[in-house]
């Protein structure tokens, strides 16, 4: 979504190519549904970072469509179009046993009542991820 101005790496195949190539143990992947659900590798390329220990994290949020602004309309689990649990499953067959970090970038949420959005939180984490 950030390919036309704020982005140099736009798949997972072409960072874990970066990250080969440097080749530390170090250097990472961050999987972001937010940013990768659209990619018709994904699932295989979840794999291929698997073997070769690039899955540092998970961040789950969801699209919604349609969206009002790309950044900060971030939905909770189960309100959009990203198909988590699928993507959380080849995440944990690929070996990936860190954190699931909820990752709500949402002015929608944020002004809410933040007692109530850490509550759906919880409760979209349980049912869609």
């Amino acid at each position: 979504m950030y390919a036309d101005s704020r982005s140099a790496i736009n798949t997972m195949g072409q960072a874990r190519t970066i990250c080969d190539r440097i080749d530390s143990p170090w250097l990472g992947i961050a999987v972001d549904v937010y940013h990768t659900w659209w990619d018709d590798r994904l699932e295989a390329e979840i794999s291929l970072c698997g073997r070769s220990s690039r899955l540092f994290a998970f961040h789950v949020s969801d699209w919604m469509t349609p969206t009002c602004d790309l950044l900060e309309d971030r939905g909770l689990m189960g309100e959009g179009c990203i198909p988590i649990q699928k993507i959380r499953e080849w995440m944990e067959e690929a070996g990936f046993r860190g954190f699931n970090e909820v990752e709500i970038f949402s002015r929608r949420h944020w002004d809410s009542d933040q007692a109530q959005f850490l509550a759906a939180i919880r409760t979209a984490y349980i049912e869609h991820v």
